[in-house]
């Protein structure tokens, strides 16, 4: 696992940058999850975004002129998590300032257990949507997005967010040589909108077909392999794990 991580570290990577040693992979299962959880929370959850709240907010605003398929209590609790969420994410930046290792660590594991609680959510109904699990899911899948999309702002890997492309899009344009710039980075930004178009297309499949409690049990996978990967590597304490200076 270790040989592997470093492989794709060096794809990630420009030579003599490798200051972020396996974060870059490990955030790109991050935006996979991503991809897999909006598919869930908008084809299922009645056209809301956990992840996505440049659209969530366009959707409240669609919603609270009575456009069709919206629902303003949905933008407004997915909003509402996702902050709470968020805010839980910069305690733990705070608390792990100094180890980026330990900080991507808990932070996955927490996440995990709240998106745990949603697989047995939708288990328990057989993947019915009622109102009751539509909510369960919108409030703990949002709190698991704000806390992830908070971890990744501290660990400060340029262009991997996990959870927002428009910047990273941006960038891969206004940076290009054609646009005069230097080009930075591009397999990076290239593979974290892949990542997501991936989470994306998989978690539609699913979703699509009936399958909500195995798209949800598919990012529990990720995410749990997640933090059990990053412990192992980050437990020798190595030079990645401190702050980006």
């Amino acid at each position: 696992m270790r040989r592997l991580l470093n492989d794709a570290v060096r794809t990630l990577a420009p030579p003599g940058q490798d200051r972020h040693g396996p974060l870059p992979p490990l955030m790109l299962t991050l935006t996979v999850v991503t991809g897999l959880v909006d598919a869930v929370s908008y084809l299922a959850l009645g056209h809301v975004f956990v992840a996505n709240m440049t659209g969530n907010v366009v959707f409240l605003g669609f919603a609270l002129v009575g456009a069709a398929n919206l629902s303003a209590l949905a933008s407004v609790v997915a909003l509402a998590a996702f902050l709470v969420g968020a805010l839980a994410g910069g305690r733990l930046g705070t608390r792990f300032a100094t180890h980026r290792g330990n900080l991507l660590k808990t932070a996955t594991a927490v996440q995990t257990v709240l998106v745990a609680v949603t697989v047995v959510a939708a288990a328990v109904t057989d993947g019915r949507v009622t109102t009751g699990v539509q909510y369960t899911l919108i409030v703990f899948l949002g709190l698991g997005m704000g806390l992830q999309n908070a971890a990744a702002r501290r660990l400060g890997v340029p262009d991997l967010t996990t959870t927002v492309l428009t910047l990273t899009l941006t960038g891969l344009a206004a940076d290009s040589t054609p646009a005069g710039g230097a080009a930075p980075r591009p397999g990076r930004r290239i593979l974290s909108v892949l990542a997501m178009l991936l989470g994306a297309f998989v978690g539609a499949e699913l979703v699509l077909y009936g399958h909500l409690v195995l798209t949800l049990s598919l990012a529990l996978l990720l995410l749990g392999v997640t933090s059990v990967t990053t412990h192992r590597l980050s437990s020798a304490d190595p030079a990645w794990t401190r702050p980006p200076s």
